[in-house]
């Protein structure tokens, strides 16, 4: 890591399909081996899905703008605002000693560990295509259940355990 210069924000074209930002940044954490456009079809095979999906969720829950676009979208939207981490705990070293520090997490990065652990959730489960996973992933974190929920859970626990540690913030 530079210590002259912070590092360039990229900067990256919305979906094609839904024009959104944050789809395409899944899409583009999603990926293997540079091919975008087979996960960007897996992906939009999800949110049809999640389209048709009969999901006790209350409207008034989804994100409004992404509903006008797709139910599917707005779902996803849900399932990756309850999968957010809002604290993590990092190391830092102080006199010899390395302690664990919660810190608050910058939304950014909140949803980038979010889409990370929905992701891993979905390829660590059991059988079934890539679609068929994620989908269940997606349904689970948006009822506030599954493994990127739990993830978010324990870091969350992880932060207040060491809450004693919290003076060492910088």
């Amino acid at each position: 890591m530079s210590r002259r210069h912070r590092a360039e924000r990229r900067e990256i074209l919305p979906d094609p399909k839904f024009g959104d930002l944050d789809l395409a940044k899944l899409i583009n954490r999603g990926m293997y081996d540079g091919k975008k456009s087979t996960f960007e079809q897996r992906i939009y095979e999800v949110i049809e899905k999640l389209d048709n999906a009969k999901v006790a969720v209350n409207d008034n829950e989804l994100d409004q703008e992404a509903l006008r676009k797709s139910r599917g979208l707005a779902l996803w939207k849900l399932a990756r605002e309850n999968a957010r981490p809002l604290v993590e705990v990092r190391s830092r070293r102080v006199g010899g000693a390395t302690y664990q520090v919660p810190m608050e997490v910058r939304p950014d990065r909140g949803y980038s560990i979010a889409d990370k652990n929905t992701l891993s959730a979905a390829r660590g489960r059991g059988k079934g295509s890539i679609v068929d996973r994620l989908y269940a992933e997606i349904l689970d974190a948006a009822q506030n259940r599954g493994a990127a929920v739990k993830k978010k859970e324990e870091t969350h626990k992880m932060a207040e355990a060491n809450r004693a540690f919290a003076h060492y913030r910088w």
